[in-house]
């Protein structure tokens, strides 16, 4: 029997809901725990969390890990850690949306990398067109913030990392790897976290809002992206992840108040414009963004 039109929309909800969770999660990291702890408490706090959660989730220790596979993982889990300390030092100075953008840039590059079709200049230009509306080059006053702008490119870089070393992984169960890797990542920030927030980081208020955050920004959107990729042709779900800049700026807006301007809009619609023609045209190479995008960011 073919599916209802119902059943055929539930996946793409499941998307959606899944990048909206993520950017519900980092909105309320900056909000709340920033102040408290800092970028580096913060990343701490909920890579920290969402490790345990994903750990309890998969229990990992019931499939068996060889030497290759774990040296896989383990670069796959620091690259990991890396990519969200540096993203959350970027939200530091600059807006959430706008971070997302910046940083989306990585998992892009890597599929055009892949890919090497002539169409894929076009969407070269386009990525390339919105990081300069974004980036600091001295011609307004408006520029982003350089340091910020530096972490968010580093971020870039390590997304770009987790999905060369993830692909070495791919064949091990994604609860697997997940699991592992946010462990990996988790020891990788925790110190660096403790080193700046210290004491503050065992607080209640502190401790209850990271499990909240970690919930939200890691078991909701694996579960619902675990039941679409199921569900969705993989070139649909890059497409649907695509969405996440866009999706991080409005978040950012209703529930930080931070407001873009209309070249900011412009330079993330360009982005995502780059993002979802990729995902289209690429085939299953575009698709690897998608597939590995990190759950703890």
């Amino acid at each position: 029997m073919s599916a209802s039109p119902l059943q055929r929309f539930v996946p793409f909800l499941a998307v959606l809901g899944s990048v909206t969770a993520l950017g519900i999660g980092t909105s309320w990291a900056k909000h709340w725990l920033f102040p408290m702890v800092g970028a580096q408490g913060t990343t701490a706090v909920r890579v920290g969390f969402s490790a345990l959660l994903v750990l309890l989730l998969w229990r990992p220790w019931r499939w068996h890990l060889s030497r290759t596979d774990a040296r896989a993982v383990i670069l796959y889990g620091a690259a990991l850690g890396a990519m969200n300390l540096m993203f959350y030092m970027s939200l530091r100075t600059l807006p959430f949306g706008l971070a997302v953008a910046i940083e989306f840039s990585g998992p892009l590059a890597v599929a055009i990398w892949s890919s090497r079709r002539a169409v894929d200049f076009v969407w070269v230009a386009l990525a390339m067109a919105g990081l300069a509306l974004l980036l600091p080059l001295g011609l307004n006053s408006s520029a982003l913030d350089p340091v910020g702008v530096m972490y968010a490119l580093g971020a870039a870089v390590a997304w770009a990392l987790y999905i060369v070393f993830g692909k070495r992984a791919g064949h091990l169960h994604a609860g697997h790897t997940v699991s592992l890797g946010l462990l990996v990542a988790a020891l990788v920030v925790v110190p660096v976290g403790v080193v700046h927030a210290g004491a503050a980081l065992l607080s209640p208020t502190v401790l209850l809002i990271g499990v909240a955050v970690a919930a939200v920004s890691s078991a909701i959107p694996i579960s619902l992206e675990m039941m679409a990729l199921k569900r969705l042709p993989k070139e649909a779900f890059g497409i649907m992840i695509s969405m996440e800049p866009a999706v991080a700026a409005v978040l950012a807006l209703m529930l930080l108040g931070e407001h873009l301007s209309a070249i900011q809009w412009l330079a993330i619609g360009l982005i995502v414009s780059a993002s979802m023609g990729t995902a289209v045209t690429a085939g299953r190479p575009a698709a690897v963004a998608g597939e590995q995008r990190p759950q703890a960011v």
